[in-house]
């Protein structure tokens, strides 16, 4: 089946490297493809007053039965690591789920 993914980006272009970063981490949710038919991956740069910019990521988990889960914010100077703990939220949300219906 596999799990399929969009991205957006808000306020930044986004990269091959943060795709390439993204779809690394999509892998690690494959043991759950029964239970996920898509995730959306929203990256927003915050502008800081002192100049720094940010990354927010959020992971929306979409089921197979259609329920909409989004997932905490997760936000970091670094987009790579952003995008990391988005998606180490989401396993983490997962793997208690399972253990709930178990």
């Amino acid at each position: 089946m596999g799990v399929g993914m969009q991205i957006a980006y808000f306020g930044f272009a986004g990269s091959a490297r943060i795709e390439a970063e993204a779809s690394v981490q999509l892998m690690r949710l494959g043991r759950f493809d029964g239970k996920i038919a898509n995730c959306q991956l929203v990256v927003k740069a915050l502008r800081e007053s002192d100049g720094r910019t940010l990354y927010d990521a959020r992971l929306d988990l979409l089921a197979r039965d259609r329920e909409l889960t989004p997932s905490m914010r997760c936000t970091y100077a670094d987009p790579l690591v952003a995008i990391r703990h988005a998606f180490d939220a989401a396993e983490a949300m997962l793997l208690r789920a399972q253990l709930d219906e178990s």
